[in-house]
């Protein structure tokens, strides 16, 4: 079933390469396609387009087909392009006449367009969650080992000293940014394409108004030209705050697997979170993290993937766009598995203590005791070189630690007011579950 069709039977081999994966990836869209149908119908029968026994018919009928896909039973058949195409295919069939009446006022343009974007919302507010917990993990984490030294690291070179809180805390506070980007994305996909057809509109008197409201958008999607056009700047917009996150996980990553080295054993996993070599029985592979690093590299390809599909287009409608929805769907797969396993392994990770005890680490001091100089008096660039000359004589003794004070330091790592910025960043996500909104739609059945 095509919904272009005009009595002409196409060459197989052109439907099958133009439906490409729709009939296996469209189906992560059929709820939001029955709610974006639901609250369609119900704006139809406020304009006076279909009577209240239609719409209440209506809005059952596509009510069992969101049960159907909740219990795992429907599927997009194989003589049968898109998720579209079936849901009104089924319709017809409950229905008759009736069902036939529900793509009045629309097009698959701004049908797909309001799927994505409820698929894309309740994506983000998914992740959002998985985010939260891995800066829960990352602030506790800081806490437990807020007074552990380690060696911090500048051009790959023992440095100055730091700690597994300072670490830690790092990366909880680079998923404070990740998320008010993820919110920024979600408050750009968050506007309602319906009604706005082929990118042209209609002459049928629509409420575009109401099915905002109905499908908890913030604001409309005014000028129906650029409703088309916006199609791979949202995508863009929510790729970019993906790629974001993705470098966090990946420059985390790349710490543990340094951090697991022979040569440094700052931090260590149980045997059985780790994996071994068929040949080297010595060997103790931080597979998870190469892993993570590697997926997570990938989405940060995503922004220039999206630039290159969508950058020389014209406007209106183009197909190229259809090869859009993989693209989205494959990185919020691969980001949440990636979070969901990086927490598990945060759950076991065990971390190492007295790694500054060593002598290969007692220059890492070395800034700590100019600054003594420094608060005794001495001007900083002289106590600067008596130092270095201490280091280069091999003279320069091991000092303590003290004094760290400031915002962000070892002494004041201000976890608790980064967790009320990313408590106040995470407010951005609050919308409806697919099937509370169906529940609410179904209150217009009288």
């Amino acid at each position: 079933m095509k919904l272009w069709e005009k009595g002409i039977n196409p060459e197989p081999a052109i439907i099958e390469f133009t439906a490409g994966r729709d009939r296996k990836t469209d189906i992560a869209l059929a709820k939001w396609d029955i709610i974006g149908s639901m609250a369609h119908v119900i704006m139809l029968n406020d304009v006076g387009l279909i009577l209240d026994e239609e719409r209440n018919d209506l809005l059952k009928a596509l009510h069992s087909l969101f049960v159907c896909d909740e219990e795992g039973s429907l599927i997009i058949e194989k003589d049968v392009e898109d998720i579209h195409s079936q849901i009104e295919k089924e319709m017809a069939s409950i229905l008759g006449v009736t069902g036939k009446k529900i793509h009045a006022g629309r097009s698959r343009n701004d049908q797909v367009l309001v799927d994505i974007r409820l698929y894309t919302r309740e994506e983000i507010d998914k992740l959002s969650l998985l985010v939260s917990n891995l800066f829960n993990r990352f602030q506790s984490l800081s806490g437990r080992y807020k007074d552990v030294l380690l060696p911090g690291y500048t051009h790959m070179q023992p440095a100055m000293v730091s700690s597994f809180g300072l670490w830690f805390g790092a990366y909880a506070e680079c998923l404070a940014d990740d998320i008010l980007l993820l919110s920024g994305a979600r408050t750009l996909n968050n506007r309602n394409p319906l009604g706005t057809a082929a990118g042209f509109g209609t002459t049928l008197p629509l409420n575009r108004k109401l099915t905002t409201e109905l499908l908890e958008f913030d604001d409309l999607l005014y000028n129906s030209a650029y409703a088309s056009l916006s199609r791979g700047k949202v995508e863009m917009a929510v790729a970019s705050a993906l790629a974001s996150l993705a470098q966090t996980l990946s420059r985390f990553s790349m710490d543990i697997c340094l951090y697991m080295s022979a040569e440094f054993r700052f931090i260590d996993f149980p045997d059985e979170y780790i994996t071994g070599s068929s040949i080297m029985p010595q060997k103790r592979n931080p597979d998870v993290f190469e892993l993570i690093r590697g997926r997570t590299n990938i989405i940060q390809t995503l922004p220039n993937e999206i630039a290159m599909l969508t950058s020389n287009l014209p406007s209106g409608y183009n197909r190229d766009l259809q090869l859009l929805k993989q693209l989205i769907f494959d990185a919020f797969a691969d980001m949440k598995e990636s979070i969901e396993i990086m927490l598990l392994m945060l759950n076991n990770i065990k971390v190492r203590k007295n790694i500054t005890e060593s002598p290969l680490y007692n220059t890492i001091f070395s800034t700590e005791e100019v600054n003594r100089l420094v608060k005794d008096g001495i001007p900083f660039r002289d106590a600067y070189k008596a130092v270095s000359e201490m280091v280069k004589n091999s003279s320069f003794s091991k000092t303590t630690i003290k004094d760290y004070h400031h915002e962000g330091s070892l002494g004041n790592l201000c976890n608790e007011e980064i967790a009320k910025i990313f408590k106040e960043r995470m407010k951005s996500f609050k919308n409806k579950t697919a099937a509370e909104m169906a529940e609410k739609m179904m209150e217009y059945v009288k």
